[in-house]
């Protein structure tokens, strides 16, 4: 394993690029394959690529806020010091990574953004109280925790055929999560990788000290902003009292939290929006001011500004893959060689593909979801299999994904090709799991 492990990071070190250099050469290859097997002319696949750089404005500003709203909570102090507490006590590298693999991978289950984010603060955290950790292989577990994120309450799929006038609810119905991530097939293997994926991780640490690298005073902290609020004349504005007020700020978290428990109380289903906006009021709640809560987005802005740039270039590919219909082209090559049973398992498999093009799971599921339910339908297949199938496969590519990456590597101070070898041991372990997973439920009838 080591032997392997060491084969991939010296590959990734010498040939991975930047994630902005890998979203500018899969357009290249879109472009390529859309002429070559769709028949696209030049002008045409141009269009439909300008057409769609900007079609997921509101999907990336959703993002971004998910994954600031779970900074914030990550840092807030009662957080703080709960993280602090769980790992005063930890002495060993191996113990150091399994507690970042399932602390990550546990908050994950609760909310991806919220999961993504602790889970790289975390191993930063334990990195500096832990002498003898590798600090990417760490980095890389706490990532990997952030698998669990479709099969969480969170999760993109699940959450969109649960809610009542989805876009396929003609196709596939209503189906509550019930069925979906807290059906036993699911939550097995949900705690297969809880148990397994940690001890995976901590084999994978260096066993020669002179290959462990640790982490240094040069990395960066949790964002570049780090303000000191000493007692000037300027705090006794009344500008700077309204900022620190307290009382402004709780009435406003409490608001926000009432509006989402009569949201809740009236029958509406959990969406991107609605977990946004408790995440956002929550944060403001444990932090307690304006003038706290604003520094910490200051603090977390950082972590998504690979995201704001890099997002209008996938919707460019995912433009391509609509309009010139090689998405239907790709999607039907594992249907035509699929039946009732084997169909989920080929839908994890073009699931994972389709994601090193569209790395977004609601994105995915809008454009291979009809696609996939029409098979189903045809096959007499499970909807709920086939479904979950492109969800985890969407998680399952997510390993090796550099876009969802960039966060993390914006807190840690990592390079991609720091942490991409040991991903890549990752992503196979996780594949086993996830193939037999699919393989034994779609055969079971």
């Amino acid at each position: 394993m080591e032997r392997a492990t060491n084969f991939f990071t010296k590959l990734m070190h010498k040939y991975l690029p930047e994630p902005l250099t890998i979203a500018v050469l899969l357009t290249v290859i879109t472009i390529v394959l859309s002429m070559a097997i769709q028949g696209t002319s030049i002008i045409e696949v141009t269009t439909y690529w300008g057409d769609g750089f900007w079609n997921l404005l509101e999907f990336t500003m959703q993002m971004c806020v998910i994954l600031l709203t779970g900074y914030v909570l990550a840092k807030t102090p009662i957080v703080d010091r709960l993280l602090d507490r769980v790992i005063s006590k930890i002495k060993m590298p191996s113990t150091a990574i399994i507690v970042a693999t399932l602390v990550a991978g546990i908050c994950t289950l609760f909310n991806w953004g919220f999961g993504l984010i602790i889970g790289a603060i975390v191993a930063r955290k334990i990195a500096l109280i832990v002498k003898g950790v590798h600090y990417p292989l760490i980095i890389a577990s706490a990532y990997s925790g952030f698998v669990l994120y479709g099969s969480g309450i969170s999760g993109s799929v699940p959450i969109v055929i649960s809610t009542p006038g989805h876009f396929l609810e003609e196709q596939m119905g209503i189906i509550p999560i019930s069925e979906t991530i807290f059906s036993l097939p699911m939550i097995l293997t949900t705690v297969a990788i809880l148990v397994t994926l940690p001890i995976v991780n901590a084999f994978l640490h260096p066993k020669n000290k002179k290959d462990i690298i640790e982490i240094v005073d040069s990395v960066p902290a949790e964002g570049a902003v780090q303000k000191e609020h000493a007692a000037t004349v300027e705090s006794l504005t009344l500008a700077n009292r309204l900022n620190d007020s307290k009382i402004l700020c709780t009435i406003i978290g409490i608001f926000g939290i009432l509006y989402a428990v009569i949201y809740f109380t009236q029958g509406n289903s959990l969406n991107i929006n609605s977990l946004n906006l408790f995440m956002l009021f929550f944060g403001m709640l444990l932090v307690g001011t304006i003038s706290g809560y604003f520094e910490l987005i200051l603090d977390g802005v950082h972590s998504i500004a690979g995201m704001i740039i890099q997002f209008p270039f996938y919707a460019g590919i995912l433009g391509i893959l609509v309009g010139s219909g090689l998405i239907s082209t790709f999607a039907s090559f594992f249907v035509s060689i699929s039946t009732a049973a084997s169909l989920p398992f080929w839908s994890l498999i073009s699931g994972y593909f389709v994601n090193f093009l569209v790395p977004s799971g609601g994105g995915q599921w809008a454009i291979q979801g009809p696609v996939m339910i029409e098979a189903a339908n045809e096959l007499g297949a499970s909807l709920v299999k086939v479904a979950m199938a492109v969800q985890l496969g969407d998680a399952w590519n997510n390993m090796v994904q550099p876009f969802l990456l960039l966060p993390v590597l914006a807190i840690s101070g990592l390079k991609l090709r720091d942490i991409m070898g040991y991903l890549v041991m990752i992503m196979f372990w996780i594949g086993i799991v996830f193939c037999a997973a699919f393989l034994i439920w779609g055969f079971m009838g």
